[in-house]
């Protein structure tokens, strides 16, 4: 199949590239700043409608994967505008040109589409987003939604992280690097989610692709933790000093309000996918084992 991926230098998109290309499929990996590693490299601002319109009518996609997204929650909250125009407007972009070019659609979106008051959500349950990330999140939600019903997936998922970019670590590759000096971590320990290792997500997603699987798919780990229960799992799983991970509360690290538990139910992803969510046990080990690659 032909792949558009979008955001494809970013460190979900590079893990959706390098496997879909292992796996015999022409790859086109879209950047708009940072050359991207694997795929055939089209630059594109996805925020310029003619661009996005230029680019999918000439590549003409079997799939288009967006993984471009603006996610830093603090600066989202203090950048509404920018937030907006990245993650939701953008996103209208692609699925107008999806629409006229009859490609099959799979947007990732997150877990704080949710208010985050019960947890363990469910596909169905209703969203409630309760900060300005969630909200462009949402939305951008509502756009896909709007195409025909099987020719889009919204992909939700939670806390990504994996060996990427050294300049905007995620949460494992900044536990990693303070633990491994031995220098001690504060981690929030009141507030829920379901890390998620990028190989694994990004073989999920192109499961999907090649399997065009419609609708909304919860695609995060299998298991509810907390940042500083993650940080000691990972310290376990290097064999680190435990010790140095202290636990505090989110009110005393965050100033934009977040959902207090997130966790996804991956009951449906557990039925359908072959690459299924692994535990976070399973998902640390294979960190570390690519690490020692």
């Amino acid at each position: 199949m032909r792949i558009l991926v979008t955001g494809a230098s970013g460190l979900l998109g590079d893990k959706i590239t390098q496997i879909a290309i292992k796996k015999g499929h022409d790859v086109y990996a879209s950047y708009k700043e940072h050359l991207p590693n694997y795929g055939k490299p089209i630059k594109m601002d996805q925020t310029i409608e003619e661009q996005v319109y230029k680019t999918v009518s000439r590549i003409k996609p079997d799939i288009i994967i967006n993984s471009a997204a603006f996610t830093d929650v603090e600066t989202c909250e203090n950048q509404k505008d920018n937030a907006s125009l990245l993650n939701t407007t953008s996103v209208y972009f692609l699925a107008k040109a999806v629409k006229e070019n009859e490609a099959f659609f799979i947007q990732i979106s997150t877990d704080y589409v949710f208010d985050g008051q019960k947890g363990n959500y469910s596909e169905n349950d209703n969203t409630n987003p309760i900060n300005h990330y969630g909200v462009s999140k949402i939305l951008e939600e509502q756009a896909v939604i709007e195409l025909k019903e099987n020719q889009w997936c919204i992909a939700r998922t939670s806390t990504i992280y994996g060996w990427g970019r050294p300049y905007r670590p995620n949460i494992g590759l900044y536990v990693f690097s303070k633990l491994s000096k031995g220098e001690r971590i504060l981690m929030v320990d009141d507030y829920y989610s379901s890390p998620t290792l990028d190989t694994n997500l990004a073989s999920m997603l192109i499961e999907i692709a090649e399997r065009k699987l419609s609708g909304i798919i919860n695609v995060s780990g299998a298991t509810r933790t907390t940042r500083y229960d993650f940080a000691v799992y990972l310290a376990n799983s290097f064999k680190f000093n435990n010790q140095l991970v202290s636990a505090t509360q989110g009110q005393n690290i965050w100033k934009t309000k977040r959902p207090r538990d997130v966790s996804l139910d991956i009951s449906r992803a557990s039925q359908i996918l072959k690459n299924s969510p692994m535990t976070i046990d399973k998902a640390l080990s294979q960190f570390s084992q690519s690490f020692e690659l």
